[in-house]
């Protein structure tokens, strides 16, 4: 028998989900209508910010459409509500594009600190994946790293929101704690490299960077 693509990832999933009976997914946040399904439209090409008080965040093409959840289950609807919950809690606005060039989360972060206004950027795979850049940093230098998508729950995203939008205002925060599991790797590692297939099946270079609402 032939294994398709779905049937191998039904499988990977079943055996994720026996290995990490312990993994839940954090409540939502009281308020905040996050678990709706995520509808982003493309405004037209992106323009470099000037606002100062803005933070970029930088999507791949096919976030919100498949998959429509991180590695571990959050909507993606939630993931944006949360990071931009913890941009505007101080004081700063979000700002959402989507780049249609990479699927690397150090260059996508790194795009969008180029793009934003104050600088600072932040780049978020489908899967979780998700980094804080500044612009005049190289692409594989950045303030924070969140290599492990399994280990970044809804309120790390919050966090991360919160400390980009303070390194645009000039303060130095403490970096967001992340949890460290030595076995999340080899857990997800079958599931994680069929997201990232799913990824750059919509990459197109020919198209630029595009800013994005939600609908």
């Amino acid at each position: 028998m032939k294994l398709t693509e779905e049937m191998l990832k039904q499988i990977i999933t079943e055996v994720v989900g026996k290995m990490s009976g312990d993994t839940k997914v954090s409540a939502p946040t009281p308020g905040m209508d996050g678990d709706k399904p995520l509808n982003l439209i493309e405004k037209g090409n992106s323009p470099a910010g000037t606002n100062p008080k803005e933070v970029v965040v930088a999507l791949p093409p096919g976030f919100g459409i498949t998959p429509t959840k991180t590695i571990i289950d959050i909507p993606h609807s939630r993931v944006l509500a949360e990071v931009a919950a913890g941009i505007e809690e101080e004081g700063l606005t979000a700002r959402f594009v989507k780049n249609y060039q990479t699927a690397d989360v150090a260059f996508l972060a790194h795009s969008a600190a180029q793009l934003s206004g104050s600088g600072i950027g932040i780049g978020i795979l489908s899967r979780g994946t998700s980094v804080i850049h500044q612009k005049d940093l190289a692409p594989l230098q950045n303030l924070e790293l969140f290599p492990q998508a399994p280990l970044i729950e809804a309120q790390t995203f919050r966090a991360m929101g919160k400390n980009a939008a303070k390194y645009a205002k000039g303060e130095n925060p403490s970096p967001v704690p992340v949890k460290n599991d030595p076995m999340a790797r080899p857990r997800y590692q079958g599931l994680a490299a069929l997201l990232h297939n799913k990824e750059v099946e919509f990459l197109n270079p020919e198209k630029k960077v595009v800013e994005v609402v939600q609908g």
